[in-house]
């Protein structure tokens, strides 16, 4: 009888944990939030990507351990409102992103510089930063990602000298996708921050 007693409490408190543990999975494609976690290894998460101008990597890469200049505590648009717009002289710029990243590649960085140089150059004109996803993930999630990758896109401009109130940034999310396709090398033309030039009002 008394063997009996204490076995119960056991198979019980097994039983519980089993069902805890069935309770922590997380249904496919389901992107997950930034948390604690996030640079573990195997995270699915936002996975070694920080907040604009919280630094914490220092690889050398835009949108990383940028507190050296850090314009994230700036209004970051839109700060031109009713500017007349012209996406066609900085088109070929486009940055692309990693899947669920904010860091801007060695290989995008010279867009960026070239965007600088052009800014420089156009002392009047301002610009606008969009940041896109692709589809996979909630739109909520997506939105927050799309302005983080816009917010390290303005902050490298900062970097390359360019005064980041000429810099508004917006984020559309998954909403405007340039391939509507479903295969990676669709999500990869998704994941991207396009600019904008603002004119001045006549």
């Amino acid at each position: 009888m008394k063997v009996n007693r204490l076995i119960e409490p056991l198979v019980l408190a097994l039983a519980l944990s089993v069902g805890a543990v069935g309770c922590k999975t997380n249904p496919y494609g389901v992107t997950k939030l930034p948390n604690g976690d996030a640079n573990k290894p195997g995270n699915t998460g936002n996975t070694g990507d920080l907040e604009p101008g919280t630094g914490g990597k220092t690889d050398g890469t835009a949108g990383t351990d940028l507190n050296s200049t850090n314009v994230s505590g700036l209004a970051a648009g839109p700060g031109h409102p009713g500017w007349p717009q012209d996406r066609e002289p900085l088109a070929p710029y486009t940055v692309h992103f990693d899947y669920d990243s904010t860091v801007i590649k060695p290989k995008e960085k010279t867009k960026v510089q070239a965007v600088a140089d052009y800014m420089k150059a156009n002392s009047a004109n301002a610009v606008l930063v969009e940041g896109h996803c692709d589809e996979r993930g909630t739109d909520e999630y997506n939105r927050s990602l799309g302005e983080r990758r816009a917010g390290a896109i303005r902050e490298a401009l900062a970097q390359m000298g360019v005064d980041p109130n000429r810099v508004d940034t917006i984020s559309f999310g998954r909403d405007k996708p340039v391939d509507t396709g479903h295969s990676e090398a669709a999500h990869a033309k998704n994941r991207r921050g396009e600019f904008v030039v603002l004119m001045p009002p006549k």
